[in-house]
């Protein structure tokens, strides 16, 4: 759905202020469980870090012809394609080898975020015989982090003005989800009392108030013992950040959200300087504060939205989006062993309301693709499964045309949840452990604007669809407090209104998840007409006719 309010607050006696926010081209319409293109005769099985080096294990179907026998090792940046990196290794060329290089963590050489491919020479050329791989294990770098924050999936998007008010704790919340930009957070030596860090062998900066303020919202969500989410953006107004905007997306002046660079070095360089920054100083370790889960990006697949480009490709735009991740994943996983990474995409499973976006399902099959292509890593989805309409009050019976049984779905919403999780269990889609991914229902909301009823129906539906599932690990409600924006489309999504008053969705949801969790249910099953047990438990999906054009109560 993608929207974001950026405001101030007091979140501390101090009075401390708080900023809230919220490879190559792979041609065709299925997604081979391949290692290695067509063409390409080796495949790098595995990149491991190991101690100070890194490892690569390599066969081939064939040893290729070659001048002189021997196989180059080429660590690329993700903006360098085919032999043109760096040679970090050779060896002799057999069907199956071992070979090893420093990885050089922390310094200009570093091989952490970089990929890396076979080469062989042939007529005085070097030509590139296997596709690229990454490292998939930078947690080895981590040493001891503490434990994930975990007792729930009971969340919200915070509002901050509301922080001291009691709210998270009558609600019973067990996770928040807040924004941060780039913009926000970037800075440059001129800026008084600029963090200075080191890293790569360049000095990058960052806004000590505003990373103040987030230090002081995380430690005191810490202490509340809530779990933090934070989404990454890139807003493309920053002064100090102008590098980190894709080149794709320098003429997006409308867009609220950029790709982020790199196709460039110095946009890749201050890329991986925020992932390290971030990890570091939010990994429990450094008196800043946890967080548990980062975001990259908002709907990605809304690409005019959320992760603009001028590209219309989609295999362009996803591997963009891949290269980020890999960077955000590898830097941050190298200082906390225990954190998630997600990506983000929205409901739009097979139908796109926007003709600028992509569909939800065929970026994410690609998205995975290229993870399997060249490593796969513990990557986890941030899925959006807001009804269709996004204005349609009701989550347990939403309109036929859009909600549907089976792959075919235009749209995948509470209702019909169990086609993403039964797909996200493919073979294809597991993690590394061979186990099914987080998934993270980390942005979830219904309107009260036809009807408060409908909407402590909706959120009692949601939130005991989703915990009736083992594998959604959060569901975040959207939000604490209407926005008069949102309300102008219909979409009054908070528990609280304009005016600061509760609105009976608010109650429904402190019982849901407690002792009083049968008081909710009666009062939503008489909403609904059925036993909400029985509805979720027998998996009975109502449908009606309409485009979800509903009248006020």
């Amino acid at each position: 759905m993608g929207k974001r309010k950026k405001v101030m607050a007091l979140i501390a006696a101090s009075a401390a202020a708080v900023v809230l926010g919220m490879g190559s081209g792979f041609i065709g319409g299925m997604e081979p469980m391949c290692v290695q293109a067509a063409g390409r005769p080796v495949a790098i099985e595995s990149c491991l870090i190991s101690e100070t080096d890194v490892v690569c294990e390599i066969s081939a179907s064939s040893v290729p012809s070659s001048d002189d026998g021997k196989y180059y090792i080429y660590a690329n940046e993700v903006y360098e394609d085919g032999a043109e990196g760096t040679i970090v290794a050779k060896v002799d060329a057999e069907k199956s080898v071992s070979v090893s290089f420093p990885l050089n963590y922390n310094s200009a050489d570093s091989n952490l975020s970089r990929k890396f491919l076979v080469a062989v020479k042939r007529g005085g050329e070097m030509y590139q015989v296997s596709d690229e791989h990454y490292i998939t294990n930078p947690e080895t770098l981590a040493g001891e982090t503490p434990p994930r924050a975990e007792t729930g999936i009971k969340g919200i998007l915070l509002d901050i003005e509301k922080i001291h008010n009691g709210d998270m704790e009558e609600l019973g919340i067990q996770q928040v989800v807040y924004n941060m930009s780039v913009d926000e957070i970037c800075s440059d030596a001129s800026v008084p009392e600029a963090i200075a860090f080191d890293y790569n062998g360049q000095t990058y900066y960052f806004d000590n108030e505003v990373i103040s303020n987030y230090d002081a919202l995380a430690k005191l969500l810490n202490e509340k013992g809530i779990q933090i989410t934070i989404v990454i953006l890139n807003d493309g107004t920053g002064l100090y950040s102008k590098d980190l905007i894709h080149p794709m997306a320098l003429d997006g002046d409308t867009a609220p959200g950029y790709a982020l660079n790199v196709e460039e070095a110095a946009g890749t360089s201050h890329l991986k300087a925020v992932g390290a920054f971030l990890g570091q100083r939010y990994n429990g370790n450094s008196d800043c504060g946890q967080v548990d889960n980062w975001i990259l990006g908002n709907e990605v697949n809304a690409r005019t939205s959320w992760w603009y480009s001028t590209s219309d490709s989609l295999d362009f735009n996803v591997g963009a989006y891949v290269k980020a991740f890999r960077i955000i994943y590898n830097e941050m996983k190298s200082s906390n062993a225990n954190v998630r990474i997600y990506n983000s995409i929205d409901q739009e499973w097979n139908r796109k309301s926007n003709p600028g976006s992509f569909l939800a399902k065929s970026y994410l099959d690609r998205f995975n693709y290229y993870m399997n292509r060249e490593g796969n890593i513990d990557w986890g989805l941030s899925y959006h499964p807001y009804n269709s309409p996004l204005y349609d009050p009701y989550a347990w019976n939403g309109p036929a045309v859009w909600v549907k049984e089976g792959l075919t779905t235009p749209y995948i919403t509470m209702q019909n949840i169990d086609i993403l999780i039964d797909y996200m269990k493919r073979d294809e889609f597991l993690n590394p452990a061979g186990e099914v991914r987080s998934i993270s229902l980390a942005e979830i909301g219904y309107t009260s604007s036809f009807g408060d009823s409908k909407q402590e129906a909706s959120i009692a539906y949601g939130y005991l669809k989703a915990a009736s599932i083992p594998e959604i690990d959060s569901f975040i409600l959207f939000r604490q407090t209407d926005d008069a924006h949102e309300m102008e489309s219909h979409l009054a999504l908070g528990l609280y209104d304009l005016d600061g008053n509760r609105k009976p969705a608010f109650d429904i949801y402190k019982n849901l998840g407690t002792e009083n969790e049968a008081q909710a249910k009666e009062r939503a099953s008489e909403i609904i007409g059925m036993d909400i047990d029985e509805m979720i438990g027998e998996n009975i999906v109502w449908t009606r006719s309409g485009d979800g054009v509903v009248q006020s109560e």
